[in-house]
């Protein structure tokens, strides 16, 4: 590395009439090279670093020439820039010295929450808060509780599944899952718990509008040119304006909670900076 470093050197000395020190370096490094932007390159090894191993030949492209067209943008920019804008518009010191003390604040207050801050939240400060918020948890959409079935409808096993599937034993689902193993497109419960309408209506490739147009009952179904069948059994829902499951809610309570904590932190912290500093002298107010 040191002797090609050397060989660089030289021939920037020796041939400046020729070729530039860009250039030459070109030369020497064997890496291929995918773009070029008024002379600065793009080369194969730093887009290899940002595409994921692994991933389909189709995405691998579009996210190659997504690199690209962000990589000769983000320079363009800058030479029209370069060129364009005054010395003092130019001059972004105060910028970066406002960026360098926002970041250095932000990460200290990252390692003052992290080794303060409590994340467990019982069951009985979310029914506290639910109660105490109810007006928060207010339905936009239904959220219901369904089970799904994705079959063709001439499998032998759609009839032994629809009626299990619709069951309220456990031994009934097993059943209906180890059926559809062998016979269905796709068999999920979402291990009865609350989802969005929208989850279930993506199943059905229809906004949860139409979705509920479809319902009858406590079934939704939809057979498509192909013979594939798409069924949900809704055990149950809450509609649009009514108060939502707890269940449902509780993971974003617990969020909440934490987050009011985590701000609490924040506000205790800058407090207590300040007080400091004031009982120190190292911070005063002339009048």
């Amino acid at each position: 590395m040191r002797r090609i470093a050397n060989i660089l050197v030289i021939l920037c000395v020796v041939l400046p009439m020729f070729m530039s020190c860009r250039a030459i370096s070109r030369f020497l490094n064997d890496d291929d090279i995918v773009a070029e932007v008024d002379g600065t390159i793009l080369f194969r090894s730093d887009l290899d670093a940002v595409i994921p191993d692994g991933i389909p030949e189709e995405d691998s492209t579009r996210l190659a020439v997504q690199y690209i067209n962000t990589w000769a943008t983000d320079l363009v920019f800058q030479k029209i820039a370069e060129q364009q804008l005054s010395k003092s518009e130019k001059d972004v010191t105060s910028e970066l010295e406002d960026y360098r003390k926002s970041l250095l604040k932000y990460r200290y207050e990252q390692l003052y929450i992290n080794e303060r801050l409590d994340t467990a939240v019982s069951d009985d400060m979310v029914d506290e808060y639910f109660n105490a918020h109810s007006d928060k948890f207010v339905l936009q959409r239904p959220v219901l509780k369904a089970r799904f079935l994705s079959i063709y409808s001439d499998s032998p096993g759609l009839e032994p599944i629809r009626k299990r599937m619709s069951s309220s034993d456990v031994e009934d689902l097993v059943e209906a899952d180890s059926l559809a193993y062998s016979s269905a497109m796709k068999f999920t419960t979402w291990n009865d718990e609350w989802i969005d309408i929208t989850v279930l209506s993506r199943e059905f490739g229809v906004d949860h509008s139409a979705l509920l147009e479809k319902m009858r009952g406590s079934w939704i179904e939809q057979k498509d040119t192909t013979g594939l069948v798409r069924i949900a059994y809704v055990s149950e829902m809450k509609r649009k304006g009514e108060m939502a499951p707890i269940e449902y809610s509780a993971p974003s309570i617990k969020d909440m909670i934490v987050s009011a904590r985590k701000q609490a932190l924040v506000s205790g912290l800058e407090r207590d900076l300040l007080n400091d500093a004031r009982e120190n002298g190292k911070f005063k107010i002339y009048r």
